[in-house]
């Protein structure tokens, strides 16, 4: 049997992710993951799609794509932006960040791989599909 997959089209709008986040907890729920697991999904979904929303420079939508496996939730997070280069992404440095009115952002990428157990980045002038795993 084909793995069920749900299929979202976001437009660039304010809070667009939470819409992503109550896709994810239903499918969660109905996999029973645990909640910890769920709060973990939601988090790197929001980060995937701020990251997608901001970064990407797309005029259209983004699309995720929940595809639920046996033993796991797989999410892509797809844009037709203009893409980057990860290699080049720079991790910010903990001591610029604290004590000043730098923003206190630039970690998504990280976050995402820590609450993930699996992220692959592909990414091409075409745009950028970041492939989220979350083992049951």
């Amino acid at each position: 049997m084909k793995s069920p997959t749900v299929e979202l089209k976001l437009p660039i709008l304010p809070n667009m992710e939470l819409i992503a986040t109550q896709t994810a907890d239903i499918i969660a729920n109905h996999m029973h993951l645990s909640e910890e697991q769920s709060g973990e999904i939601s988090m790197a979904l929001i980060e995937a799609c701020i990251n997608a929303f901001e970064h990407s420079k797309t005029e259209n939508s983004i699309y995720i794509h929940f595809i639920v496996e046996e033993n796991s939730m797989i999410i892509k997070v797809i844009d037709q932006g203009i893409g980057f280069d990860k290699s080049k992404v720079e991790i910010p440095k903990i001591e610029n960040k604290i004590g000043n009115d730098e923003r206190k952002r630039g970690w998504g990428l990280q976050l995402i791989q820590a609450l993930m157990d699996s992220v692959e980045f592909e990414s091409t002038n075409a745009g950028t599909t970041i492939t989220m795993i979350k083992n049951k």
